[in-house]
This record gives structure tokens, C-alpha cells and sequence, in this order.
């Protein structure tokens, strides 16, 4: 009865032991990208941009590559430059503040914020000789109003 404990000679060569395995082990990998995935599902929803502003609606649209600040108007009447929530009398101030130079601004207002604030809002812009370019987006469907 003979044991091979590998210390000794096989045919002139001194065996190594088991041989290392070359595979490349992807189940770690496969764990880290599904968990990395359900983070990023989860996640997702909080990284959306945005006030919600439903704009109105008109059969032509023109479109316009411009890179001008945002004046928003939201329904609840709330008036915001870019992201942040800004007073009317302070409008014009903050914009040329904010963007020296600018002779323009994008209005987006809510098809539901109440008329006499969207009119406030104009008046304010045209007096601080800031021309609005009036945001709408395209009607797909039959027009519901005639």
C-alpha cells in the first residue's frame, strides 16, 4: 500500500499540488450589479427634476434652441426662477442679478395658475425690458375647446 503525500518525485518532477483555477468567478459581480440595480429603481423616482407645471396646449409650436433663464409659474400662483421660489417684486432684480446680459426669458405657466398673476408676471418682465418667450407644448389630439 503506497501513499502520495506530494513530497515526493513523480517521473523526475515534484508535484505541486492542486492546480489554481483560471475561471474568473462572476457570481460576486452578478450580486453587486443586481443590488446595484434595485438601488438605482429605487432611487430613480427622487432624482426627476421638477415643479409640476402642466402648460397649455396649441396646434403650432415653434421650437427654439436658446439658452434663456426659466420664469415658472406653478397653479397655486407660486413664482419660481429655475428651482428657487422667488417674490415678483423681486423678479426682474434677481434675474438680471442671476444672469447679467440677458435681454429674454422663457415663461412656463400652468394651463391652471390664475390669469391675473401670469399678466402681473409679463408686466414686471416688460418693464425690466426682459422680452418672455411664452412656453406651450403641442396639441396631439382634437382640439377639446373650439
Amino acid at each position: 500500500m503506497a501513499i502520495n503525500v506530494g513530497g515526493g518525485m513523480n517521473n523526475g518532477r515534484r508535484s505541486r499540488g492542486p492546480s489554481a483555477l483560471s475561471e474568473i468567478n462572476v457570481t460576486p459581480f452578478v450580486d453587486v450589479a443586481l443590488v446595484l440595480l434595485i438601488i438605482f429603481m429605487i432611487t430613480a423616482h427622487v432624482m426627476e427634476y421638477g415643479i409640476d407645471i402642466d402648460v397649455p396646449k396649441t396646434k403650432t409650436v415653434s421650437t427654439s434652441t436658446k439658452d434663456l433663464p426659466v420664469v415658472q409659474i406653478t397653479k397655486t400662483g407660486d413664482l419660481y426662477l429655475g428651482k428657487e421660489m422667488v417674490n415678483i417684486n423681486s423678479l426682474a432684480q434677481t434675474i438680471r442679478a442671476k444672469y447679467p446680459g440677458q435681454d429674454a426669458v422663457y415663461l412656463r405657466a400652468d394651463s391652471a395658475a390664475r390669469w391675473d398673476i401670469a399678466v402681473s408676471v409679463l408686466a414686471v418682465l416688460g418693464d425690466a425690458r426682459l422680452h418672455p418667450q411664452i412656453m406651450t407644448q403641442p396639441d396631439d389630439g382634437p382640439r377639446a375647446r373650439r
